[in-house]
């Protein structure tokens, strides 16, 4: 499962609240790429590829939206589908109770806030 994730600050845009229409973007090699500020297209267009590398392999937990690369990521199989997870007992626990609010989230297809509110507090505990 792939979630948009900024190349040039490894941020997830699901985590900041940052939709696909929201997010700046940048064509690099025929390919389209979403960042969660115009700052970070900015910084990316200079330099590509040291971005795309350090940023290429992240994966996302659908609970709480930790970046990771995968070998700090756990991995468990839900519906035939790899999902990466943060560890957190929690956050496995989480999306258990409601997988499809989670993957829908992490695939951009539900809106999401990101993970703190406008007053600070948790979005969706």
């Amino acid at each position: 499962m792939k979630t948009l994730i900024c190349p040039r600050c490894g941020c997830s845009l699901v985590r900041l609240g940052v939709s696909k229409e929201k997010s700046a973007s940048y064509t690099y090699n025929g390919e389209e790429y979403r960042f969660c500020c115009q700052g970070c297209a900015d910084l990316f267009s200079t330099d590509p590829e040291p971005h795309l590398q350090r940023t290429k392999d992240l994966v996302v937990c659908p609970t709480c939206l930790a970046e990771k690369p995968p070998q700090l990521a756990f991995t468990f199989e839900h519906a035939g589908q790899d999902i990466h997870y943060c560890g957190c007992p929690l956050c496995q626990e989480g999306f258990q109770k409601d997988p499809d609010y989670y993957i829908q989230r992490l695939e951009g297809t539900i809106a999401s806030e990101g993970v703190v509110a406008h007053d600070g507090g948790s979005v969706r505990p």
